[in-house]
């Protein structure tokens, strides 16, 4: 759908005493060596080019000696946290390979290539200001999706793992040309993940927003298709930008499901994504309630872009159980436990997160 863009460049959103407290309460608050700010420092930079000579929107910034000494660092303390607890035994093999900076993003993150000196592998992380969206995004993800994720939250600062995978834009490009069997698994996995995106309102997951994960099997490959931007999370207020398949950029997908699937089977793949999402929510009842009671009563959107899901989510689902909502979070809130009782019933289980406490 050409159209279904964000309104306008998304405003970061702080994050409030309730959510810090949440955050705190389930280990994601870290005290950082470092801030967003202190990186922001750099002395000079230069575009940054992929292997065919294009633009990859991606500068290298380079640090005097005395901000690079610090700066490398207090970077490598920060890796050591997010895959080692904080042991800091590995630090001397490691170094910081390149930091490079994105503007175009909402978060203007920074990319920190850290390499081990013994045998000279490396691993990626940012380094990006927090945003209350995409804290959200990224719990959800963690608590409703089949995907594990690391970050850490302090002050105006973001920390957060890199997700490994092939980019969606490159995907499309170069590996839909494969057997009918792998076309079938490509196109059942993008129905779950549509299914994934739209029950917890995940916005923009147009093919640069998304990896795909390869996994060789018996006579084929599986595929995890896994979100990388969580800046949309529930913040427009058109129902379409929440689901993958309205992007004109992934129709090369969509057609192959037109091929190769027929409605019955689409509708047996959503239900087996919302029977695993009722599983997830019942294996972590508790925090997801603890993550709700916070997010009904923030204000991550505007009131315009909430009255207008509202009306085209209730639409959609044929109720009036939207009127009430007050905030995106109780939308999220709602379009959840509407979508998981929606022709599909779990008698042990009720989505009553704010009777927990």
């Amino acid at each position: 759908m050409a159209g279904n863009k964000p309104s306008k460049k998304k405003v970061v959103i702080s994050i409030k005493p309730e959510l810090e407290a949440y955050l705190k309460r389930y280990g994601r608050t870290v005290e950082l060596p470092l801030q967003y700010d202190d990186l922001l420092r750099y002395d000079s930079c230069i575009p940054l080019l992929d292997h065919d000579g294009n633009d990859t929107y991606w500068e290298q910034v380079y640090y005097t000696e005395y901000e690079r000494e610090h700066l490398f660092q207090a970077l490598t303390r920060v890796y050591s946290l997010l895959k080692t607890d904080g042991d800091t035994e590995v630090l001397q093999h490691l170094t910081v390979a390149r930091i490079d900076y994105c503007t175009f993003g909402n978060t203007k993150p920074f990319r920190i290539r850290i390499i081990n000196r013994l045998n000279d592998n490396y691993d990626h992380f940012y380094v990006k200001r927090a945003d209350a969206s995409r804290i959200y995004g990224l719990e959800l993800e963690e608590l409703l999706s089949p995907n594990s994720f690391m970050f850490f939250y302090d002050g105006n600062t973001m920390i957060e793992e890199h997700i490994a995978g092939i980019p969606g834009d490159d995907f499309i490009k170069s590996s839909l040309d494969t057997t009918v069997f792998n076309q079938i698994r490509i196109a059942k996995e993008f129905v779950k993940f549509n299914e994934r995106c739209f029950v917890r309102l995940l916005g923009d997951m147009r093919s640069y927003n998304y990896v795909v994960d390869i996994t060789p099997d018996i006579e084929g490959s599986q595929y995890r298709i896994r979100a990388i931007d969580f800046d949309q999370q529930s913040y427009e207020g058109r129902n379409s930008f929440y689901q993958p398949k309205y992007f004109k950029e992934n129709n090369p997908i969509i057609f192959l499901g037109q091929e190769h699937m027929n409605v019955p089977t689409m509708i047996q793949y959503q239900m087996e994504e919302r029977s695993l999402i009722a599983s997830r929510i019942k294996a972590s009842i508790r925090r997801t309630s603890n993550l709700f009671k916070v997010m009904v009563k923030d204000q991550i959107s505007t009131p315009q872009k909430v009255e207008r899901l509202k009306k085209e989510l209730g639409y959609h689902h044929k109720t009036d159980a939207f009127s009430e909502c007050q905030s995106m979070g109780s939308v999220v809130y709602e379009n959840l436990k509407l979508v998981l009782d929606k022709d599909f019933k779990q008698s042990t289980t009720t989505f009553d997160f704010t009777r927990i406490e």
